[in-house]
């Protein structure tokens, strides 16, 4: 099953996605987050996304999402810091955090593939609220 990386500056924020994606799947993907730096400030950190991508994992590909800027190069980062095949296996994806996620994760727990689970959490940019 695809897993999911939630990359935030906030430690709080990835971890309240990811308690709102857990509990749209039920316990069936895998989503973790890797939001702050390690000594619990604002930002991101390249070692502790790369870790939850190997969390994250589990053979059928890992999508992340990110929330903005900074995010984006230190996943980058992390990226290049995996062997090559499963760097070959993770995608960046360009959508909304929550409902990127939200979609993402719904996708991936009826057992979609990688790309399948990029395009819905994509098409969550076109998603009206009212």
């Amino acid at each position: 099953m695809v897993g999911i990386v939630i990359v935030s500056h906030s430690e709080k924020i990835a971890e309240g996605v990811v308690e709102l994606c857990s509990q749209m799947a039920q316990g069936e993907v895998k989503v973790i987050a890797a939001g702050g730096t390690e000594d619990g400030r604002i930002g991101t950190d390249a070692v502790r996304i790369m870790e939850a991508i190997k969390k994250a994992n589990s053979g059928d590909g890992v999508l992340i999402l990110v929330d903005m800027g900074s995010a984006i190069m230190s996943t980058q980062l992390a990226l290049d810091l995996l062997d090559e095949d499963l760097k070959n296996n993770v995608v960046i994806v360009d959508a909304p955090i929550v409902e990127g996620s939200i979609g993402a994760v719904v996708q991936a727990s009826i057992g979609s593939c990688l790309q399948e689970v990029k395009k819905v959490a994509e098409e969550s940019k076109n998603l009206k609220k009212i």
